[in-house]
């Protein structure tokens, strides 16, 4: 049978399966799936973090599931692990349908792919991964020291860290706090305290600028940097300057960081988990020492591969990074083209060489979503969509961005999402419009689902217009397509030269299978307070990753005769004076406090590129709804805001 034939087969057997049982997969009532797989879905997103290794999961498991069952939380988990069920038992399917052909054409495609990106293999570069150690809680501890030596967490509804002795118990990010209460009966968990932790990560972030002044951060507590140039030029070994960095950041900031050394940021961020907490490891730019890493690596450890995916993976016969050579004829057909391309590159081990500040990566949206106790009053629901379009309004001017389309998000109790989109005559950006554009979509929705009742709201927009002067759209890449250079050694790029790598998207990916977990959990904690005289706790927004308070809506009242709002805050850095908000006014303060930082961390790079103070971009996919960026420019050149934050936060 001819390799075309081959593929003309595959493809006739894969339209006739997904006719066959697409209809059934609307129809018919998931079967329960087994007890293990659903214990395993509630451990949540967090199982692979540092400190997990010696505990027992089963035990875990079952306190959560016990916990947890007959909560509105559990029912949801329960119908997503039987529908994923159901999903993987279709992949089974086919893959059986699939073994029964010759793949030869496939594997020869696979094989083709493989030794093209082997072309693309960059052995040149030393990329550092470098994360903080239960960053929230050290910081905290640094002002309570009797806490290092007992079980202790930040965050109370969800946790959003704990230190390792906490970790020994079980407990970890991303679990519901009466849940890790259970694991841990003496744990202690404090609030959180953001303003607290931006101030120490800006002293780290001074430290790595001077490893790297274009490092990126990836969040708050972790950075990738570039150290190649910096070891050309002082004459010292990759790890001894990672070392030497790590002992910095400890002597003068008084917390440990832990950092992973190799070719490319995939396999650092991989390695900075290997010797944690205050640790570093070294993969070395060997190709044999690559692969043999890879080898054995389980396929959740990589960037990339959530819950979901991992689940999948594991069906077909994919446990580990080595697992997926033998299975490489059948990725195409059964996860499409993006996850074999991603499979196939975490099987070599390859990855982005190119570190970059934030400011200069695409962005494609901008957005913002909050959950809130189940709502169902008409009235409730237009101010809650009207504080989103006040917040996406905010975001908007922080980033100089008004939108095309406009796509409003709910979530009803029942943890259903829907999302609704308009395309605006115009690009819309004030909270009037988005406010007047939104409100159609939510009325339409109440008519659509009779009693309806959320308990999320988000609003967003995508295609994006710029509102600063001279910015051209393709500008770094924004319509850019891909294409292979014909120079070098032949690395992806776009149009403006930047490396290309599908990884991002299954990093986004996971990421936001992340965030809606951890807004699922916060729900969960939420449930378990309603019989409490406790205060409900504020609106947590997965974006950000935090707790926030709304802020109301300016009426008449509030204004003075001149129509200028009477509260108003004094920065205590620059002296003026700031509108009376929480986010805007803690977003300026952080940009005063690090001007200093960035002025110092980007001179001698003003001739690189001219108009990088006209882009304001997103963080990298992979690390989606964790980065922030600075608010303002007031008082600071147009000219000379290149790089207005070097966002380690």
């Amino acid at each position: 049978m001819s390799g075309e034939g081959d593929g003309n087969n595959v493809e006739a057997l894969t339209d006739n399966f997904e006719d066959s049982n697409g209809s059934s997969t609307n129809h018919d009532v998931p079967i329960p799936s087994q007890h293990h797989s659903l214990k395993h879905h509630l451990l949540g997103p967090s199982l692979a973090k540092a400190g997990q290794d010696r505990v027992d999961q089963k035990k875990v498991a079952d306190i959560i599931y016990e916990a947890s069952k007959g909560s509105k939380f559990f029912n949801n988990e329960e119908i997503k692990d039987k529908t994923l069920t159901i999903k993987i038992e279709r992949i089974l399917k086919l893959k059986t349908k699939l073994e029964r052909l010759d793949l030869k054409h496939d594997l020869r495609q696979a094989d083709e792919y493989l030794a093209s990106l082997e072309l693309s293999r960059d052995l040149t570069q030393y990329i550092i991964h470098v994360d903080c150690d239960a960053f929230y809680a050290m910081v905290e501890e640094l002002d309570r020291p009797e806490l290092r030596d007992v079980p202790m967490a930040v965050g109370k509804g969800v946790l959003t860290t704990c230190n390792y002795h906490a970790r020994k118990f079980g407990c970890r990010s991303g679990m519901a706090g009466f849940v890790a209460k259970k694991l841990c009966p003496q744990l202690i968990c404090l609030p959180l305290n953001f303003d607290k932790y931006t101030a120490k990560a800006k002293e780290v972030r001074a430290i790595l600028a001077q490893y790297d002044p274009r490092f990126e951060s990836a969040s708050i507590d972790e950075a990738y940097l570039n150290i190649t140039e910096y070891c050309d030029n002082n004459g010292v070994d990759p790890e001894d300057a990672v070392a030497q960095m790590r002992r910095e950041v400890h002597e003068k900031c008084k917390i440990t960081i832990s950092a992973g050394l190799a070719a490319n940021a995939k396999i650092a961020k991989i390695a900075s988990n290997k010797n944690k907490p205050n640790g570093q490891y070294r993969i070395p730019n060997d190709r044999a020492a690559i692969m043999s890493f890879m080898n054995g690596l389980p396929v959740r450890k990589v960037n990339g591969v959530g819950r979901v995916f991992e689940r999948e993976l594991q069906a077909v016969g994919i446990e580990t990074c080595g697992d997926i050579y033998p299975q490489r004829a059948y990725l195409m057909k059964l996860f499409g083209e993006k996850a074999f391309e991603f499979l196939m590159q975490t099987y070599a081990g390859l990855g982005r060489t190119d570190v970059r500040p934030a400011e200069e990566h695409e962005r494609k949206s901008v957005g913002t979503e909050s959950t809130f106790r189940d709502m169902s009053s008409k009235a409730e629901l237009r101010e809650k969509l009207w504080h989103t379009a006040e917040e996406l309004e905010k975001d908007l001017t922080r980033t100089c961005f008004k939108g095309r389309t406009l796509v409003l998000k709910i979530k009803l109790h029942t943890y259903e999402v829907l999302t609704r989109q308009v395309a605006p005559p115009k690009a819309v950006c004030t909270a009037d419009e988005l406010f007047n554009y939104s409100l159609p979509m939510l009325s339409k929705l109440e008519k659509e689902i009779p009693n309806m009742k959320l308990r999320l709201m988000g609003l967003r927009v995508t295609h994006l217009v710029s509102t600063q002067r001279g910015i051209r759209q393709d500008f770094f890449g924004l319509h850019a397509k891909a294409q292979l250079s014909n120079a070098g050694n032949k690395k992806l790029t776009d149009d403006a030269g930047w490396e290309i790598w599908p990884e991002e998207e299954f990093e986004a990916r996971a990421l936001q299978e992340r965030e809606d977990d951890m807004a699922e959990l916060e729900r969960l904690s939420q449930e378990q307070m309603q019989d409490s005289e406790k205060e409900p706790d504020p609106e947590f927004h997965p974006p950000f990753g935090r707790y926030k308070t709304p802020s109301p809506r300016r009426t008449k009242s509030s204004l003075d005769s001149t129509g200028h709002d009477e509260s108003l805050w004094t920065c205590p850095i620059c002296g003026k004076m700031q509108p009376a908000d929480d986010r805007a006014f803690n977003d300026h303060v952080d940009f005063c406090l690090s001007r200093q930082t960035i002025k110092d961390a980007v001179e001698g790079s003003a001739d690189v590129l001219e108009t990088t103070s006209s882009s304001v971009g997103e963080k990298p996919a992979s690390a989606l709804g964790k980065r922030k960026y600075a608010l303002e420019l007031s008082g600071t050149p147009s000219g000379n805001a290149r790089q207005k934050k070097l966002f380690f936060a």
